[in-house]
């Protein structure tokens, strides 16, 4: 009876080791992918140009085939991934600090939380599109005004979530005893609640790449974000709307496809760290 008790733990143990490695290997190879896609769209500045190739379908030279001026398709989807990416680490620095500071302001007391609210239901009254569109041009559009679109807009789920945390964890005991012994709003906020939602915080912003990466591509694709020489994906979808017609279906195919797995790999790293960051789930 001892020892099989001994086998059933020893299984026990082995089995959950495993989805714990699983995991970590889901996110290690994920991350490597994007990681790799990010620098290697840094190093690509000039593609360079042949008509005589130009409209070529997919081959072993190329991959992804060419466009109309004889560009590879492949280091242009890379590049625009690669910009993509960078917009969308900044963008999500910037609603982050935004969900951080509102979420911790929200503790102070009844009215502070109220406020928030009130200013997380006013930016999500406004149609997402439309309000990074009116940001982005406000800030002259480019790159600096499409991540200052993105950024300032993309803040207000998180916030949400991170107001629900404070407001359950400003219920426990030690909270009211902090008040009680003369502690500050702002060393509780600091010391106390922080610490609490970072968990949050990082899967919050995890998650909050592939929605800036999307609306980036959004509104690039409808002309209201980057200028068209820049290898972004929405421009290069853009262009290709001019030629599926002629049956050169791989200028959106590529790039399309190519976007979409790179937005699935950020869902899968979000919720992968979300399971080994939960307590109820991080011992399955």
């Amino acid at each position: 009876m001892i020892k099989k008790k001994t086998d059933d733990k020893r299984q026990w143990f082995l089995y959950s080791a495993n989805l714990r490695t699983k995991t970590f290997v889901i996110i290690g190879i994920s991350a490597l992918v994007i990681i790799s896609i990010f620098v290697s769209g840094y190093f690509i500045r000039d593609i360079p140009t042949s008509f005589v190739n130009a409209n070529q379908m997919p081959s072993l030279e190329h991959i992804f085939g060419t466009d109309w001026m004889g560009r590879d398709m492949f280091q242009r989807t890379i590049a625009g991934l690669g910009l993509s990416l960078m917009v969308g680490f900044i963008a999500s620095a910037v609603s982050t600090c935004i969900s951080i500071v509102l979420g911790l302001f929200s503790s102070f007391n009844k009215v502070a939380d109220e406020c928030v609210a009130g200013i997380i239901d006013l930016f999500g009254s406004i149609p997402h599109i439309l309000l990074i569109i009116i940001v982005s041009i406000m800030f002259g559009g480019g790159v600096y005004g499409v991540i200052m679109g993105v950024g300032l807009t993309h803040w207000t789920p998180l916030a949400r979530v991170l107001r629900s945390e404070v407001k359950e964890i400003k219920t426990k005991e030690y909270i009211s005893l902090a008040e009680n012994l003369g502690r500050s709003r702002v060393w509780i906020a600091l010391k106390h609640i922080f610490p609490l939602i970072v968990s949050q915080i990082i899967v919050g912003v995890i998650l909050m790449f592939p929605h800036a990466i999307m609306h980036e591509a959004a509104i690039t694709f409808l002309g209201f974000g980057l200028p068209p020489h820049e290898p972004a994906i929405g421009v290069i979808l853009a262009e290709s709307m001019n030629y599926l017609s002629s049956g050169y279906w791989w200028l959106a195919f590529y790039p399309g496809m190519s976007l979409l797995i790179v937005v699935l790999l950020f869902d899968l790293i979000g919720e992968n760290v979300e399971r080994l960051l939960n307590p109820e789930t991080a011992q399955e």
